[in-house]
């Protein structure tokens, strides 16, 4: 009998790598993106809201193990106010959908900023990050002019707000800044599909969620990683 053999199944799945704990995620958001690109609606709806519950799972597969610290509150506040926001609709039928959208995804921004600043974000900030700041300029000269034309000036704060929060997110990813250049791209897409719908083509509904579901896979995934080893050295570890 092998060594492999004589472990129990417990010990042989715990044994498993972290990347096996994102699969389901990855799959679930693939049938997403398909059925937003089809017109399938009764699939889309479902697996939108069960994309953020199963990349929490993932993070705790990941992590498991390891003592994170308070960094971890932070990961999966910044994953509970991006589900709520993903169904503002759904779980606040009585209130104004894009306000609390904006509300909910704006704190999972908020969440992530401190996250990577205190315990991810361990280099000086690199000069390409004012990339973002160009970013935001451009969010608020292009876009806010747009808002304030289509439906008035009252929401038009909050959006060039919710912009400086989520390029200040991107901006302090630096070590997952591939998956918060996803995101940043995302709510992007999503910005000028809300505020000019009649310029943006069908194809960018779902290319708004093929982006968002890489990016936040790519951020969890690089925190729930590498966080353990990280808060290490920033003696946020206890225990």
């Amino acid at each position: 009998m092998t060594a492999e053999s004589s472990r129990s199944p417990l010990a042989r799945v715990a044994g498993l790598p972290a990347w096996i704990g994102f699969v389901p995620y990855a799959l679930v958001s693939l049938v997403h993106v398909i059925a937003l690109g089809i017109g399938a609606e009764a699939v889309a709806g479902p697996t939108k809201l069960a994309l953020m519950p199963l990349l929490a799972v993932a993070a705790l597969w990941a992590g498991r193990g390891s003592a994170w610290g308070t960094p971890a509150p932070l990961l999966f506040l910044a994953l509970a106010f991006s589900w709520l926001g993903d169904g503002a609709g759904t779980f606040f039928p009585y209130a104004p959908e894009l306000p609390v959208m904006l509300l909910c995804f704006g704190l999972a921004h908020i969440a992530y900023i401190v996250l990577f600043w205190r315990f991810v974000r361990i280099k000086r900030w690199p000069a390409w990050a004012l990339v973002y700041a160009a970013w935001w300029l451009l969010l608020v000269v292009i876009l806010v002019p747009i808002i304030m034309s289509h439906i008035g000036g009252g929401i038009a704060p909050a959006v060039a707000i919710y912009g400086l929060v989520l390029g200040s997110t991107a901006a302090t990813a630096t070590i997952i800044a591939i998956g918060a250049a996803f995101f940043l791209a995302s709510d992007t897409i999503l910005a000028f599909r809300l505020f000019t719908p009649e310029a943006m083509p069908d194809w960018t509904s779902p290319l708004v969620m093929a982006t968002y579901t890489l990016g936040q896979g790519l951020i969890v995934a690089g925190v729930a990683t590498r966080l353990p080893r990280l808060t290490a050295r920033t003696g946020a570890v206890r225990g």
